[in-house]
């Protein structure tokens, strides 16, 4: 049966649950956890799934997903319990300024506010 492939949509979620066609990088999380780093700068092209990867993160780590794991369990990351068990412990803060846009640095300044 054929899957099919959304481009434009951000929600790990809403992706998983309709069977969208999709490539599990559930195991960046793992890896990101791991490397111990105190900041992460993810920089891609338009549309390379940036906003998606960090929808991903949010839904794994946060509290409000607290033992809502289902989208995660038929993942990679799903099979390794040790990293299940932080699914839901952490707060997080998710910022995107995926619709902040204009043609001057003071416009875009100011729809970030």
């Amino acid at each position: 049966m054929a899957r099919t492939v959304t481009v434009s949509n951000k929600s790990f979620e809403t992706i998983i649950r309709n069977n969208y066609f999709y490539i599990d990088k559930t195991q960046f999380i793992k890896e990101w956890w791991e490397s111990g780093e105190e900041l992460t700068l993810i920089t891609r092209p338009r549309c390379f799934g940036k906003t998606l990867t960090m929808d991903m993160i949010e839904r794994f780590f946060s509290l409000f997903y607290k033992d809502k794991p289902e989208p995660f369990l038929k993942q990679k990351i799903g099979k390794d319990t040790a990293m299940m068990k932080l699914q839901g412990t952490i707060p997080v803060i998710f910022l995107t300024f995926m619709s902040v846009e204009g043609p001057t640095f003071d416009m875009m300044l100011y729809q970030m506010r």
